[in-house]
């Protein structure tokens, strides 16, 4: 079945669901059969009716609905009124519950939570419905809470302390007696963890698990952001220990056992300041013209064995956190930097995709499987850059990592050119299929010695970074491929098609910039988008825009589960290219060589569950990543509270309006209560803020100046003062 075919089913399936509810729910004191239910929704074909049948089995075995006697089912008297979901906090401090079943998300005011918390599971009762009102109800019952340890300040008392978390939504101070406080100082930041929340106890109860610092210094604020997230900042002991006695020398026993490739021209090419390098390749120009280009890639599997330490913590990790002055790393440094690291000059074990391409960048021949390299030379994207640009041997001193200016071989200018060429004819080639072009603006920091942030700029790719991407792409596309065809249980990277509400919003948005997206068919979406992303460059709206046809698309996610990847216009897909900082790569890699050995193929629930398990690690560590971009945005605009900047309005609420600094990206809020020439509304319908008297309208996307009105580091929050309107 296509992956589009796929999607019409799933989506078929929940309406099918969702239908079963409406019409039970209707008429709850009745009792129908499935033909009757049928009727109801004027289901005639075959498919549609065995699937029907087959949801009311698994709703009566998940005792969702009765089965009042035999074929016939009714709704179950308790789920009148009562449904499980999941709680989305707003910052009023009301919520609403999200149940998969419901169109609609019920709401539920402060004073009805029942100590529920942002993300727990609960039961929630439904109120009966006032006519032209939202549903509205209240939680009867916490059944997992999302989270059991928040960052918080201590305030200390005689005989014990609360911790005042940390997390806006977390609407609750937590009591700690001093036994449980392990040494923490009044006014100090700690994590700690959720413990009973007694029926006559005002706060739930919790001891600390660790003292973090002070808040506001930089280290304590850093892994504030990563204890949030329930994410590690160093490995423990054993662990370390266990990676330390690990045999990493290279043996010519094991070289046997691989194709031997260290003879062939081969070099990486990385962000200058890269201090692991899991990607290589090699090239060589074949007698008929032809060349062989070989994607290889660090063996972790080769090291991380299963059932050990070093596979659980790197399992339980998941990926390497990227944060604004640090790597957070999936594997000990033995591993990451040094015997799984690429490094010049130096043989490695490999798990390689060596391809033959013809000049037009056809793939004539494939192989997969283990090998062992030597990488000549070590390129930062800079001197890769130069080199396609110029054609020139010399890399000049100022972008040379060496520190001095130095010459490389013909063969390898050769093979740079050669790799740039083919990536641009595979990256056309991807685009004209309906591939979607996303080159997001990256805000980096330059960092003093004590990581102060002293200037922003805007990472840029360039051709050496996309051919770098398009070779990558290739590989990962290739061994999905490879193993998708044979139907084997395997690990896909996947990414399901947009939201069309989403799309929908995201064109009301846009309009406003005179730009507008095609919602025909997935061709002209993508076509239209790809113009979109390309229109908005370099102008004020560019990170807006960018930003929000991101979240207009689904996430990629890691499943079993084959659907291809919307984004990429690929059929298959999955992530081989680098296992040092994901554990999605190491299962690919097992996987891979599982069925090169003829092994059989391994039950998919297993897999299953460890990709879900990847997916939440890798939104986790996203979710890091961003906070501590936030963080060092704030310390820098700090240094520059008298200075005048002009923003573009990125985000209207009821509250105030969001502006993003053109010259750095920097965002903070404008609230509606600091504006004192009108009282402003919001108008949600035309994205502004309207003065009742004046008029005066600010809008999303208009163009304002600002100053920083304060800042909150620890809360990691900015306030701008508006100064007016740019004309």
């Amino acid at each position: 079945m296509s992956k589009k075919n796929k999607r019409a089913r799933s989506q078929r399936k929940n309406e099918i669901t969702k239908g079963i509810f409406t019409v039970l729910e209707k008429e709850p004191s009745k009792s129908f059969n499935y033909k009757q239910i049928a009727s109801k929704l004027e289901i005639t074909d075959t498919q549609d009716r065995n699937e029907l049948i087959k949801r009311l089995g698994q709703l009566k075995a998940t005792d969702r609905i009765a089965e009042v006697e035999r074929g016939k089912y009714q709704k179950k008297p308790s789920l009148h009124t009562y449904f499980t979901g999941r709680v989305d906090l707003t910052s009023s401090g009301n919520a609403y519950v999200i149940v998969d079943e419901l169109d609609d998300d019920i709401f539920v005011p402060f004073n009805k939570l029942n100590r529920a918390f942002h993300g727990d599971t609960v039961e929630v009762f439904l109120k009966p419905r006032r006519k032209g009102k939202k549903m509205e109800g209240e939680i009867s019952n916490v059944l997992e809470r999302k989270k059991m340890s928040y960052v918080g300040i201590v305030d200390k008392q005689k005989r014990f302390a609360f911790i005042r978390p940390t997390d806006s939504r977390m609407y609750t101070d937590i009591f700690v007696p001093l036994e449980k406080l392990k040494k923490a100082n009044d006014g100090d930041k700690v994590l700690v963890s959720l413990g009973d929340w007694p029926a006559d106890a005002d706060s739930p109860y919790g001891s600390v698990i660790e003292v973090l610092g002070k808040p506001g210094e930089h280290n304590t604020e850093i892994h504030a952001i990563l204890a949030e997230y329930g994410l590690p900042y160093e490995f423990p002991y054993e662990v370390e220990q266990f990676a330390k006695k690990l045999d990493t020398s290279i043996k010519e026993s094991e070289i046997a056992k691989r194709r031997d490739m260290r003879n062939v021209l081969t070099f990486t090419i990385d962000p200058k300041d890269a201090k692991d390098f899991d990607d290589a390749l090699s090239f060589q120009k074949l007698e008929n013209g032809n060349f062989e280009i070989g994607i290889h890639i660090a063996d972790v599997s080769h090291y991380v064995q299963p059932d050990t330490i070093l596979e659980d913590e790197a399992y339980n990790r998941a990926t390497s956190v990227y944060l604004v002055d640090r790597v957070v790393p999936m594997l000990p440094e033995v591993l990451s930097n040094q015997a799984c690291s690429l490094r010049p000059n130096e043989e490695k074990y490999t798990f390689s995709a060596v391809f033959e391409l013809d000049e037009k960048a056809n793939v004539i021949n494939q192989w997969f499987g283990r090998t062992a390299i030597n990488s000549n030379e070590r390129f930062a994207y800079e001197e890769a850059q130069h080199i396609i640009e110029t054609q020139e041997a010399t890399i000049p001193k100022e972008i040379s990592i060496r520190g001095n200016a130095y010459s490389v071989s013909n063969e390898v200018v050769e093979a740079v050119l050669t790799f740039d060429r083919l990536a641009k004819i595979m990256r056309k080639a991807r685009m004209d299929a309906g591939a979607i072009s996303f080159d997001k603006i990256e805000v980096k920091f330059h960092l003093s010695e004590n990581n102060e942030p002293v200037g922003v700029f805007f990472k840029e790719a360039k051709e050496a970074n996309k051919l770098i991407e398009e070779f990558m792409l290739l590989a990962n596309r290739k061994v999905a491929e490879f193993i998708g065809k044979q139907k084997k249980t395997f690990v896909y990277r996947i990414h399901d098609s947009p939201d069309e509400d989403k799309l929908m919003a995201l064109n009301g948005v846009i309009s406003r910039f005179g730009h507008s997206i095609d919602l025909k068919d997935r061709k002209s979406i993508n076509r239209s988008l790809n113009k979109l992303l390309e229109d908005v460059k370099g102008k004020k709206e560019q990170n807006l825009v960018d930003t929000l046809a991101i979240r207009s698309m689904s996430k990629a996610v890691y499943t079993t589960e084959n659907i291809g990847h919307y984004g990429l216009g690929f059929e298959y897909y999955t992530h081989f290219t680098s296992p040092i900082r994901r554990y999605p790569d190491v299962m690919v890699h097992r996987l891979l060589q599982h069925y090169l050995d003829g092994d059989k193929q391994p039950k998919a629930a297993l897999y299953e569950e460890k990709c879900k398990h990847s997916s939440n690690m890798e939104q986790l560590a996203a979710n890091a990543e961003r906070d501590s971009i936030k963080y060092m945005q704030i310390k820098f605009m700090e240094d520059h509270k008298d200075q005048e900047f002009l923003g573009v309005i990125s985000g209207v609420t009821e509250w105030g309006i969001y502006v993003e600094i053109i010259e750095n990206k920097c965002e903070g809020m404008v609230r509606i209560r600091d504006i004192k020439d009108d009282y402003y509304n919001f108008d949600e319908r035309q994205y502004a803020i309207v003065g009742e008297r004046t008029k005066r309208m600010y809008q999303l996307g208009d163009e304002v100046y600002v100053m920083v009105k304060s800042s909150d580091l620890i809360k990691r929050h900015l306030d701008f003062s508006l100064i007016g309107k740019k004309e």
